[in-house]
């Protein structure tokens, strides 16, 4: 009797991804081994290539099972031509909607941040007129009508000798939620500027850069010892009570130890809604120096979550249904300095499987509509509140607080953003946090600094054809 072998994985499917070293389009199975997935590529030019992916198996597969359909946007600004990432954006092909948008205000910064997508610096000389942003902002409304959240970045946008200005332009628009991106220098050294800011309230928040607590860490990220700004900044921003969010870069064994200790900082805070967390990605000035043994994964920022002495488990940390194998999103109930998960809150009994990390929505369609709701992006500002109070009317036993307001909402999020090794056509479809460009397209922030940032590697024949123009 012929003994056959077997494979040592379990194959899985197939995607396209990208060839690490000429970045073209190359076909990639998609592996399970033991309990790791790997993207198993061919290029023509440069061999076989065999990436891991993700470090728990069981949660990306379960990932599937919280997709939802895609919310289309009203306006496409290229046309179905190339073939993606080559046609955007966003082109007919594109799945998903802008659930977050970013406008870069300015290229120039006052740090040289190491793990910088930009390649911002103080080197660096463009500031966008009033004009030219105005017209960027217009662009959003067309395509959302009423855009959900917007992300003013840079460079460093706090720098912008208009900045009041631009946040004013964003605020008479029907923007929902509007987020300011900062380092925190001039948060933590200018309280007239913050009073400003405060102004601006409701519906703006400050999205503050927060990698760490020691210098090493801080030094090899950002290029200074940030730790007193960075206080200062909070101190600011708690005196001015202004909605804020603590941003932590994650690099494999020189931060992402720290998962615990930011949660547990951020909830000391009466202004913090809480953390985002991102493994960097290896793009900008990290282009081609992260190590496939330094890759810092979703999941393992999930699992240290869950590790960390905090009230936060697995099941409380949970896929993005609009971008579920990219973005993990948990959200608490905060009262003070305790925090209570939502999901925990959830009749395990009736929702949660036998098998881990796979919540059954089936049978509870309300609930599963409102936890939908509860964990969309779109959702990241002041519309958490609300969305929160519907969600927990729909739990049996639950009584929401009639008070509710968005100081009473924590969130932890985590966005693995695809490069070079992890792109995956299928996920790049279903990206939903995109850039708006001064020329008149919105494009899928992995592909925009992959491939469309001016300066970047452009593959051959690769310009879209752009059938609306910026105003």
């Amino acid at each position: 009797m012929l003994n056959r072998k077997s494979a040592p994985y379990i194959f899985l499917g197939q995607t396209t991804s990208l060839c690490g070293y000429c970045l073209e389009l190359v076909p990639a199975k998609i592996l399970k081994q033991q309990d790791n997935i790997y993207f198993l590529k061919r290029c023509p030019d440069h061999g076989t290539q065999k990436v891991r992916v993700s470090s728990d198996a069981d949660y990306y597969k379960a990932t599937t099972s919280y997709l939802k359909p895609g919310d289309q946007p009203f306006v496409r600004q290229t046309r179905h031509d190339k073939g993606c990432p080559y046609d955007c954006g966003l082109c007919p092909d594109h799945e998903q909607h802008s659930c977050l948008a970013l406008i870069e205000v300015t290229d120039v910064c006052n740090l040289s941040c190491p793990v910088c997508f930009a390649d911002s610096s103080p080197s660096r000389q463009t500031f966008r007129s009033l004009d030219t942003i105005e017209n960027m902002l217009d662009l959003l409304v067309d395509s959302e009508v009423e855009p959900d959240l917007l992300q003013i970045s840079g460079g460093e946008p706090t720098i912008h000798p208009q900045i009041l200005d631009i946040l004013k332009a964003a605020k008479e628009r029907p923007i929902r939620h509007i987020m300011l991106n900062t380092n925190g220098l001039r948060i933590a050294k200018d309280r007239a500027f913050v009073a400003e800011l405060a102004k601006l309230a409701p519906g703006f928040e400050i999205y503050l850069q927060f990698d760490s607590f020691e210098r090493e860490a801080l030094i090899a990220l950002r290029g200074a010892d940030l730790r007193d700004i960075r206080q200062q900044a909070l101190r600011n921003l708690e005196e001015a009570g202004l909605s804020t969010t603590l941003v932590s870069v994650l690099v494999r064994g020189l931060n992402d130890h720290e998962v615990g200790r930011t949660i547990d900082f951020a909830t000391e805070f009466d202004c913090v809604r809480g953390v985002a967390f991102q493994p960097v990605q290896d793009a900008g000035r990290c282009d081609g120096h992260i190590a496939q043994n330094d890759r810092l994964y979703l999941t393992d920022v999930r699992r240290s979550i869950a590790a960390s002495d905090n009230p936060f488990t697995l099941e409380d940390v949970i896929p993005l249904p609009c971008n579920p194998t990219s973005i993990a999103i948990a959200y608490a109930l905060k009262n003070g300095k305790k925090i209570t998960p939502v999901t925990s809150l959830i009749p395990k009994d009736s929702l949660i499987e036998a098998a881990p990390n796979s919540v059954t929505f089936e049978k509870y369609p309300a609930i599963r509509a409102e936890i939908e709701k509860l964990m969309s992006l779109s959702n990241a500002g002041e519309g958490a509140a609300k969305a929160l109070h519907e969600f927990l009317c729909c739990l049996p036993k639950i009584e929401a607080p009639a008070d509710l307001d968005y100081g009473n909402v924590f969130r932890v999020t985590i966005t693995e953003f695809m490069d070079r090794h992890n792109f995956c056509l299928s996920n790049i479809k279903r990206s939903c946090i995109h850039f708006v460009t001064d020329d008149g397209r919105i494009i899928p922030f992995e592909t925009y600094n992959l491939f469309h940032r001016p300066g970047v590697r452009q593959p051959n024949e690769m310009q879209p054809t752009i059938t609306t123009q910026l105003r």
